[in-house]
């Protein structure tokens, strides 16, 4: 038998369902999603049971379904920020979106364990049984930002038997029978796990924090995408700019950005080049700095009962000790390619950090735009951020992007219109009567044309010191 679809999805992560969900949205369309899982959602699937998103409920996902409530925080270290989706929740979103929005369609086909082989036809994982299927218009690939989590990575070190090493996943049923506890990582993962180990009462004193490299974390107090929070966050849209605007190169960029508060440190001793975007609140960041047995000494390369070894040198360590492996890169460096190529469509990011919101945007475009070359001339790939400069050098795409939507009615009223770009909606409904709230728009346009009249020598200062 061959399947027959419009559009070949290969992968259902969130990449694969928001566009999915606007095109179903905007044609008539079928379309089939192909995902090595059981279930949609991609990589939540596999994630730790205490894991939050990054960013505010209200604009993640797909067009249009809302995620959450719309509710702010009231306790814990997030309290007064808009609410952060937990990893359940999430994973019930997108089966509630498979269940009662696409499949019910009767456009959507959805193939759990199933994969697409290199000549284009759809293997049964756990049957090794194999279809042929006819495209008749476009391939979308939707993993090319492949998420990795530690429990189904295997770590990048290795460790006797005697010692044991679980990925966060195990942390909570685990953490009555250990005295002593090791994360490993220094990103996202790493502090989720640390600061679970801390809220739940684990004393700060048992606690030992591996870190690999030190990282700049976006604030998240200004990173919130509500009518509420506008001040706030407009006018640290328009300071951002400004440090943009005017830094002499990547260092002084990043103090710029930390003296107008959009950038936090753990360390204010320790000058980070790592930035991939993660978001801390303050009262995260507290919560970190109560570990004093921090490890800078490189990476783990192995662990014994009694020392960890690692790049560097080597500590002693307690037998009576759980590890927490956290050294998984979330998401490896991919290499760009154009979005919209002839009979396939690459799902990449084209507005920072936003890959949710940059899927759906390619949908639209897909749907009601005419030729590749508009629709690429408004989805420039952003490069995925590893340093302070690669994030600076992803500016400008994004910058430019943004610009040539905004010159295109049909797109500019889609986007003024989205709940997950969050920040253009906002803008969009401030009235001509608001004085004070127009006077913080016009700062922040200001300075986005003086940012954008930096980029040039700032990318060419970033290009002669590297």
């Amino acid at each position: 038998m061959t399947i027959e679809t419009d559009y070949l999805i290969i992968g259902a992560g969130v990449s694969g369902l928001a566009f999915a969900d606007e095109l179903l949205t905007r044609t008539d369309a079928t379309m089939t999603l192909v995902d090595k899982r059981s279930a949609p959602g991609g990589h939540w699937n596999d994630a730790y049971s205490f894991v939050k998103l990054h960013q505010p409920s209200v604009f993640y996902g797909v067009e249009s379904m809302p995620m959450g409530r719309d509710r702010v925080e009231s306790r814990g270290p997030n309290a007064g920020f808009m609410e952060l989706a937990e990893g359940p929740e999430i994973i019930h979103y997108f089966h509630s979106l498979m269940r009662d929005r696409l499949l019910p369609s009767g456009r959507v086909r959805f193939l759990p364990n199933c994969e697409v082989t290199k000549d284009g036809r759809i293997r049964h994982v756990l049957s090794g049984a194999i279809e042929d299927v006819a495209v008749r218009r476009k391939t979308v690939d939707a993993s090319w930002y492949t998420n990795a989590v530690p429990r189904t990575t295997h770590p990048n070190f290795t460790a006797d038997p005697a010692v044991t090493v679980f990925a966060p996943n195990e942390l909570p049923p685990l953490v009555s029978r250990f005295e002593h506890f090791t994360v490993i990582g220094s990103g996202k993962t790493g502090i989720d796990a640390v600061v679970w180990l801390i809220e739940n009462g684990v004393p700060a004193d048992r606690i030992r924090w591996i870190l690999g490299r030190d990282a700049w974390f976006l604030n998240r107090a200004y990173t919130q995408p509500a009518d509420a929070f506008f001040e706030t966050t407009f006018s640290s849209f328009a300071a951002q700019r400004r440090a943009l605007a005017e830094a002499e190169d990547a260092r002084d960029f990043a103090l710029r950005m930390e003296a107008c508060g959009a950038w936090l440190r753990l360390d204010p001793n320790i000058h980070p080049d790592v930035f991939h975007a993660a978001t801390l609140s303050e009262g995260e960041l507290a919560c970190l700095r109560q570990v004093s047995d921090q490890v800078r000494l490189g990476h783990v390369t192995h662990i014994a009962p009694d020392c960890v070894t690692l790049a560097r040198g080597e500590i002693e360590a307690d037998p009576d000790t759980l590890y927490i492996a956290c050294t998984t890169t979330a998401l490896p460096p991919a290499p760009i390619k154009p979005v919209f190529e002839a009979d396939r469509i690459t799902i990449q990011m084209v507005r920072s950090p936003q890959i949710p919101f940059s899927a759906a945007l390619i949908a639209f475009l897909e749907a009601e735009l005419e030729t590749d070359e508009a629709r690429n001339a408004l989805t420039m790939p952003l490069p995925l951020p590893d340093t302070v400069s690669d994030f600076i050098q992803s500016l400008w795409p994004d910058m430019l992007n943004r610009y040539a939507c905004s010159k295109h009615p049909k797109v500019r009223a889609w986007v003024n219109a989205s709940r997950l770009d969050g920040y253009s909606k906002i803008a969009a409904a401030v009235g001509e009567e608001d004085t004070k709230r127009r006077a913080i728009l016009k700062e922040v346009k200001e300075a986005s044309i003086a940012a954008a009249g930096n980029m040039e020598p700032l990318i060419k200062s970033i290009s002669s010191s590297s």
